[in-house]
């Protein structure tokens, strides 16, 4: 019987035993040449795999490869965990901190958003402020033994004034509050000497030994300043190890143990909206941190993880998309085990957040937490085929990328010139893939809005991000002058398709289109052209072989400069074109020579 007055009888014979409830039956078991000949008719309909291709041929067809060099295939198998570690899985029990990142140069205005943050769920500060700014003015009325403060990236003085608040609270300060010193973002992205001629390592020692008396960290290994130029997931593991294992030799020199210096330190990450990798990278940070201490002769100290939603993914326009990457971003930091989240505001690319902005950041992690219960499991990836072999990966790659710093001398100036180098160059090829749109960019690259009106935002810079979609931004913010005359041939339902693609393939570029419309041949295409120098074709290809030669001569007859065809051409198509446009093309060069052309 059930404990509860008035409860029911359990049904005791509806339970099956221990070991003998399947979820499947006789017939449902499936093996892997099973779903190769699924998947292979799939893509052979598609024109994605050869008749005569045998069906194993799916997996070279459906595996992406990372920047890293790492192939992900379409789906996990058992056999990828074979000989797999499992060190520095997520072991955080319950929510996550949830950080709220405050940016402003105003005192005032910054304890105001402070104090109406942590009254609406916020658990911590994250603060990011002008050096002019007094922390004890923006702190004012937060309670130090219950918040947490972190700081980004700041001098000494900016350390030295959070200390002094905490020394000054009634109760021990919160334990996760940090100093944040951080000299080695400081030395490989440039600094200025303080006006006594002290360098950022130069206070590195006391301000983490004054962290220690404080009984709060002191350190912060920040791989979010290397993803934020550009870096690939291994570059920013193998860079973060590297820093970390430079603290430890500087802290260890002057005197403290390993595991006391491991312990005053915290390490910040990026978590970008490709969840599987961002789930995979914070799992193979703690297997490679916890692979560093052994080989320190430390204990067993966990690495505590901050974990900061991209700047770089964040978009200018359509900004809305924003709270989307971010939502994503979060799940994946939480799922990935990280003690801390920031999110970052969905409109702190226009300037300094709002309420609005603050509020959809810190309710992400609370509707995650509260109504998703994505904190209620340690480790809700774990055993995940994918995620552990990717895992593992990682771990892989980022130990050679350490590697790789360890042999140019450690952290230090010639390791920071190949480190340099390798970022540029995932950069540049990262770019590629979102300049042919195969590394999609929603808002920007896909579905641009020309007509958008964007929120307004009290000014705020923030430099040193290389945001992913910043070569359509920056067309998006000088757009064309002059239209492209979109020549729809057919009535809608014949042209809409590649309609629909060139429009948005000109928008992406700040580039608007004048339709035709309906069209039933060469003198009704004519007859809507009003004298854009720049002309594109819409259409299928059997209007195109019918009469897209004798529309493109009418149009060059009548004063059109430049004609682009929406599709490739060919012989069965149109050939007498200047350009054309279609899945894969390289849409900013593409979008260059269009302009290139209005503006003449």
């Amino acid at each position: 019987m059930s404990d509860l007055d008035g409860g029911l009888d359990e049904p005791e014979e509806l339970q099956p035993e221990e070991g003998s409830l399947r979820l499947v039956g006789e017939g449902d078991t499936y093996g892997p040449a099973a779903w190769e000949a699924a998947t292979a008719a799939v893509l052979r309909k598609a024109r994605r795999l050869r008749d005569d291709a045998p069906d194993s041929e799916v997996w070279s067809v459906l595996t992406r490869t990372t920047l890293d060099g790492i192939d992900v295939p379409p789906i996990g198998q058992p056999s990828d965990l074979d000989d797999l570690r499992t060190e520095g899985r997520p072991t955080r029990a319950g929510a996550w901190d949830i950080r709220t990142p405050l940016v402003g140069d105003d005192a005032a205005a910054v304890n105001e958003a402070a104090l109406v943050d942590l009254d609406n769920g916020a658990t911590s500060l994250h603060l990011d402020l002008s050096r002019s700014v007094d922390l004890s003015r923006a702190l004012r009325g937060v309670l130090l033994d219950l918040a947490p403060v972190t700081l980004e990236r700041p001098d000494a003085g900016q350390s030295e004034a959070l200390a002094r608040l905490l020394e000054d609270t009634a109760n021990d300060p919160h334990p996760g509050s940090n100093l944040s010193a951080d000299p080695a973002t400081a030395e490989m992205f440039g600094h200025r000497v303080a006006d006594d001629g002290r360098t950022p390592f130069d206070s590195f020692v006391d301000t983490v030994r004054r962290a220690q008396a404080l009984g709060v960290l002191g350190a912060v290994v920040d791989g979010t300043a290397l993803h934020d130029r550009g870096a690939s997931d291994a570059q920013e593991l193998g860079w973060t190890m590297a820093v970390g294992v430079h603290y430890l030799r500087i802290l260890v020199e002057a005197g403290f143990t390993v595991d006391e210096a491991a312990g005053l330190i915290e390490f910040r990450y990026a978590a970008t909206d490709e969840q599987f990798p961002t789930i995979a990278k914070l799992r193979a940070a703690r297997r490679l941190w916890a692979r560093v201490l052994e080989a320190s002769g430390a204990d067993d100290v966990a690495q505590r993880q901050h974990v900061v939603t991209s700047r770089a993914m964040m978009t200018k326009q359509d900004p809305w998309v924003n709270m989307l990457r971010g939502t994503i971003a979060a799940f994946a930091a939480g799922v990935g085990g990280a003690d801390a989240i920031s999110v970052i505001p969905f409109d702190e690319r226009l300037g300094q957040p709002d309420a609005l902005g603050r509020r959809i950041a810190r309710n992400t992690s609370s509707l995650l937490i509260e109504e998703a219960h994505v904190a209620a499991v340690s480790d809700p990836a774990g055993g995940s085929y994918a995620v552990e072999k990717l895992t593992d990966d990682l771990a892989v790659a980022g130990w050679a990328e350490l590697g790789r710093i360890e042999a140019d001398g450690g952290f230090g100036e010639q390791a920071a010139t190949g480190v340099k180098e390798r970022v540029r160059a995932v950069a540049a090829a990262r770019d590629a893939g979102i300049a042919d749109r195969s590394r999609p960019l929603t808002g920007v690259s896909e579905f641009p809005n020309l007509a958008e009106v964007l929120p307004e935002r009290a000014p705020w810079g923030r430099g040193g991000v290389r945001h992913y979609g910043w070569a359509y931004e920056d067309m998006r913010a000088e757009p064309a002058t002059e239209k492209v005359f979109l020549a729809t041939m057919g009535p809608i339902a014949a042209h809409t398709a590649r309609a629909t693609f060139a429009t948005n393939l000109f928008a992406a570029g700040g580039v608007a289109v004048e339709a035709a419309g309906p069209t039933d041949g060469v003198e009704a295409v004519t007859a809507a052209w009003s004298g854009q120098r720049v002309v594109c074709l819409a259409g299928t290809d059997a209007a195109y072989a019918e009469w897209g030669a004798d529309l493109v001569a009418a149009l060059r007859a009548a004063g059109a400069a430049y004609v682009v065809l929406a599709g490739k051409p060919g012989e069965k198509t149109v050939t007498d074109v200047d350009d054309s446009c279609a899945m894969g093309v390289d849409a900013l060069g593409f979008l260059g020579r269009i302009r290139e052309e209005l503006s003449r």
